[in-house]
């Protein structure tokens, strides 16, 4: 259990430091444009990461494919985190709606960095 919740910590870590150096350099490359931005980091980086094997942007249903794609695995990388979180006040496990709720909320938290 501890490995598991030590994996799960250190991939968060290691998915928000991924996050931030893009961040800074979306930034540096466009400190004027900044302030414009308000886009999700999630479908930022995705963005970001839309390039082909030679470098070049992608364009049109690749690089929408690749976006949802890239999205969907963020999305499924924050849930383990989500679901050792998922207990109420008294330590049990949530279940149902309570669960839903709590699991769609922490997902999209994750999402937005």
């Amino acid at each position: 259990m501890k490995k598991l919740l030590s994996l799960v910590a250190s991939t968060v870590a290691l998915g928000a430091c991924l996050s931030f150096s893009a961040y800074a350099q979306d930034k540096a490359a466009a400190p004027a444009a900044a302030p414009a931005m308000a886009a999700p980091a999630a479908g930022a980086t995705c963005d970001a990461k839309a390039v082909d094997k030679n470098g070049k942007a992608l364009a049109g249903a690749a690089k929408a494919s690749f976006v949802k794609k890239c999205e969907k695995d963020n999305k499924s990388a924050a849930a383990p985190a989500c679901a050792a979180n998922a207990v109420d006040k008294n330590g049990k496990a949530l279940a149902g709606a309570a669960k839903n709720s709590f699991m769609k909320k922490c997902e999209a938290d994750a999402a937005k960095g």
